[in-house]
């Protein structure tokens, strides 16, 4: 991977996560540069393509801030301005005058009371066609995250499976032939792109909203100077967005390790890096797919070390309440607690 797409990939992490917050001021080119020892022309770049892809806003004289991360469609905003087309929200129990606002919506911009009926019957059919499966799609290069998010998602009534972005058009495309469909979901970051492959074969696709890992972030706040903490995951961009958090959180006080934990392979088949890291650090910090691979690597080697790491586990990759949203979204009502 490139620096300035490892860059790019770090920094949209944070900002998903919600470690970066909206309306938050970056560091400078000149001060990121620094941070991470790339030139300022690569941090200028990644600056730029995260204002492409509209994560962030880069104000004259001021700085590049943090925008709203709330989930935008273009395709429903160009419907809502032109009366009503695929994408307006239907109308929720309590909200009867929302609804009749819309429909006095569509009415003002020149369609027929059957007009707006069959706009709204088109766009609820379109939805429940969607709402039989889930596809959660990230990079191959990060497949782990598609994961993380798959593991999470598992509550829901309907099938979930994890699709790497590169696939995705060849998968919808043979949902398509076998007239079948599907609802895209993804992280923020990953959002565009997802998008753009899902409406191509009239798909449907939604983001999550990634934990903000307040309980870690105060753990690592607590730790003392020169101490050495673990990172292990599925995920190895969560563990390159761990490196980056780490360092603007803490600076150089403390040295980061990290390993990814490949699920696929046969036990102990490359666990050197791990058995390194339980080893050196003093706190261990894992998803939950990694914890048994990590409590059974420190339960083996426990004779050879030192000090027995403390191990906390991340109990949500996904932020309270994300998946029961999806729910919602999707027409699936609401899941049990």
């Amino acid at each position: 991977m490139s620096a300035s797409l490892q860059l790019y990939t770090q920094l949209s992490f944070a900002i998903a996560s919600r470690f970066y917050l909206p309306g938050h001021r970056l560091p400078s080119t000149r001060q990121l540069a620094m941070q991470t020892n790339l030139h300022r022309n690569t941090v200028s770049k990644v600056y730029r393509q995260l204002e492409a892809h509209g994560i962030v806003e880069a104000v004259a004289g001021s700085g590049v801030y943090v925008r709203s991360q709330t989930p935008t469609n273009s395709k429903q905003t160009n419907s809502k301005r032109q009366g009503g087309q695929r994408g307006v929200a239907g109308p929720h129990p309590g909200q009867s005058q929302e609804v009749e606002h819309y429909i006095n919506t569509l009415l003002c911009g020149g369609l027929t009371l059957q007009e707006a009926l069959h706009q709204l019957t088109t766009d609820i059919n379109w939805r429940i066609s969607c709402g039989v499966q889930v596809l959660v799609s990230t990079p191959q290069e990060d497949l782990g995250a598609a994961h993380l998010m798959a593991r999470e998602l598992t509550t829901l009534p309907i099938p979930v499976a994890a699709v790497p972005l590169e696939c995705l058009g060849r998968h919808l495309a043979a949902l398509s032939r076998d007239g079948k469909k599907a609802t895209v979901v993804t992280s923020r970051y990953f959002l565009k792109p997802a998008e753009e492959v899902a409406r191509a074969h009239q798909m449907r696709c939604l983001a999550l909203d990634l934990n903000s890992f307040d309980d870690e972030l105060n753990l690592i706040a607590q730790l003392r100077t020169d101490t050495c903490v673990g990172f292990v995951s599925i995920s190895s961009g969560i563990l390159r967005a761990a490196e980056l958090i780490l360092q603007a959180q803490r600076g150089q006080q403390l040295l980061v390790m990290t390993a990814v934990v490949e699920l696929d392979t046969p036990p102990h088949a490359g666990r050197k890096q791990l058995l390194s890291l339980c080893r050196a650090s003093g706190t261990v910090l894992c998803d939950q797919p990694s914890h048994p691979v990590v409590e059974a690597t420190i339960r083996q080697h426990r004779s050879q070390m030192l000090r027995v790491p403390n191990l906390h586990c991340v109990d949500h990759y996904l932020r309270p309440g994300t998946v029961d949203m999806l729910s919602r979204k999707m027409g699936l009502g609401r899941l049990a607690a």
